[in-house]
């Protein structure tokens, strides 16, 4: 239940402090005092998004806190999958800054505003005269019938599964379009692949060696010749580099007696004539083995050419972009040619699930068409309590030939409010004050089945008087033994049952019109009453009605 609620700096609302009781209590107050200002204020904690329209002044933070009681609801497993920590006295709070940035918490924990919602629903029902629009709604008309046929588990069972079929079926269209499309490219991708697979693409170490071997052959004249020239100047010329290096060896050689320091310089001269010897042989070597081979040459020509024209062909920069882009044909031609298997695969799972999904939908739909007739009698039962004699309702039902979000069923609520008449859409036949009436039954026979916290119900007894507020109030005050109820209404009927009665009213303060909120004592419940009943010129007669009102109740 809603134990306290804190208000800073919404709409007409400086601050707002209260506590409310257990069962069935009454807000009421003058027209345009604020009293749906209240619910307004109440709703950001539960999730509906607001801007810096609701600050009472610019420069301050909007605050709402609401202090729940929830013990005994159960509501512990779901505190634990949004890793929350639970408390029997929970606490939701929003901020709305002046810069418009909203900021939630549970239990001063920051949270995002759709775990703010998924919990605080759980906690707080609200309706209102604009919430009976949603009465034409599938999903709306949805939840009502599987709110009051209690069907939890079994109706998330069914989403879950039919959350994977869709999924399944996705896929298979993706792929099954996608193959279309690839398949008509397989042979083209072959081709490619196969052509860059002839030229030896993984072997990039041969292409460059091939590329060193092939510029050796077609300068191996020029190369040669230089070779001998060296060879020349180092063995065979007159005065020839070695010859050199043996006179100046017999040089230094002559002087090495006199000091033992010319002995180091003699073996340096003699290690560079070894080495320049070496040398010589290498280049002679190297000469002979330089041969012009035309046919060798031509050959590597046309494999480096080869390549060539497969980099430009495929725009790229060298050959190691060649490997990459061989590599992508043959993922794609793996790709295809795997496809087919895999979508069997999908075939096959979307079969088992389609099969899943029916079973759970033959289910729901049994436990749905188990209860059409509960619900019909109940609610036009409770229809006619509401002063509308000759109220009829219905479930209309038919079967999906295709598992839909909502199972295997269509249903669409009728109604007739006349003797005689065809039930049709709510939209059709009903009017305002019907609308409401039936809205309410509907709040009445889903409350049993399912216990929240607290409703709260905002002047949804517009459009009626007399014995049918008396009835609407009779149902506020039963729904009120399992959980807390506050209507905000106009009706002295419905507030003079309530248990506790709190007051709406406005006040010019600081040159500016604010909201406030008080319980009221039982005198001024009598007060308030008489006024609802007679207007602002009490008499005794109105007062000691209001008083026999509150006594009765």
């Amino acid at each position: 239940m809603l134990k306290h609620l804190l208000i800073e700096n919404y709409a007409l609302i400086e601050k707002l402090d209260i506590d409310f009781d257990r069962g069935f209590s009454i807000i009421t107050g003058e027209t345009g005092a604020g009293k749906s200002i209240l619910v307004g204020a109440l709703s950001l904690i539960l999730g509906q998004r607001a801007d810096t329209k609701v600050l009472h002044d610019k420069e301050l933070k909007c605050i709402v806190e609401g202090t729940f009681l929830i013990k005994d609801y159960g509501l512990e497993d779901t505190f634990e999958k949004y890793e929350l920590d639970y408390d029997d006295q929970t606490i939701l709070r929003r901020e709305i800054n002046p810069q418009g940035k909203s900021r939630a918490f549970i239990n001063d924990t920051p949270v995002n505003l759709n775990v703010l919602k998924n919990i605080s629903e759980k906690l707080v029902d609200i309706h209102s005269q604009h919430e009976s629009l949603l009465l034409n709604k599938t999903y709306f008309q949805f939840n009502v019938l599987d709110s009051f046929c209690g069907h939890h588990k079994l109706l998330n069972d069914y989403k879950l599964k039919y959350a994977e079929f869709n999924n399944l079926k996705n896929k298979l269209n993706e792929l099954t379009e996608k193959e279309k499309e690839t398949r008509a490219n397989l042979d083209y991708y072959k081709f490619q692949y196969e052509e860059l697979e002839k030229a030896g693409l993984d072997q990039i170490e041969n292409y460059k060696e091939m590329e060193s071997e092939l510029n050796v052959l077609e300068n191996a004249s020029e190369i040669k010749q230089n070779l001998q020239n060296a060879h020349y100047l180092l063995a065979d010329s007159d005065n020839n580099i070695l010859e050199q290096l043996t006179n100046l060896q017999n040089i230094v050689l002559s002087i090495d007696k006199y000091d033992k320091k010319y002995s180091d310089i003699l073996s340096r001269i003699k290690s560079a004539y070894i080495e320049i010897k070496d040398i010589g042989n290498e280049l002679s070597l190297s000469a002979e083995s330089i041969i012009y081979d035309p046919e060798r040459s031509a050959l590597l020509t046309e494999k480096i050419d080869s390549i060539n024209k497969l980099i430009m062909k495929h725009g790229a920069s060298e050959i190691d972009e060649l490997v990459d882009i061989k590599e992508d044909y043959e993922n794609k031609i793996n790709e295809i040619e795997f496809m087919d298997e895999e979508i069997e695969s999908i075939k096959e799972k979307l079969l088992e699930c389609e099969k899943e999904v029916f079973e759970l939908g033959e289910k729901l739909s049994e436990s749905r068409q188990n209860n059409f007739k509960v619900v019909n009698n109940r609610i036009s039962e409770l229809l006619r309590s509401l002063g509308i004699p000759n109220a009829q309702f219905k479930i209309e039902h038919n079967r999906l030939d295709e598992p839909g979000p909502f199972g295997l069923d269509f249903i669409r609520f009728k109604f007739s409010a006349n003797l005689g008449s065809e039930m049709q859409d709510i939209s059709k036949v009903a009017s305002g004050g019907e609308i409401s009436r039936l809205m309410l039954s509907i709040k009445s026979l889903v409350t049993e089945k399912r216990v929240l916290p607290t409703v709260i119900f905002d002047e949804i007894d517009t459009g009626v008087s007399g014995e049918v507020a008396s009835k609407i109030s009779s149902i506020f005050d039963n729904m009120s033994e399992n959980m807390q109820v506050l209507s905000i209404t106009h009706l002295p009927q419905i507030a003079s049952r309530g248990k506790s009665h709190y007051f709406v009213y406005k006040v010019d303060e600081n040159k500016a019109t604010k909201t406030k909120i008080k319980k009221l004592s039982e005198n001024e419940r009598i007060e308030e009453i008489a006024k609802m009943l007679g207007g602002e010129n009490l008499t005794d007669s109105a007062r000691k009605t209001a008083e026999e009102m509150i006594g009765k109740n």
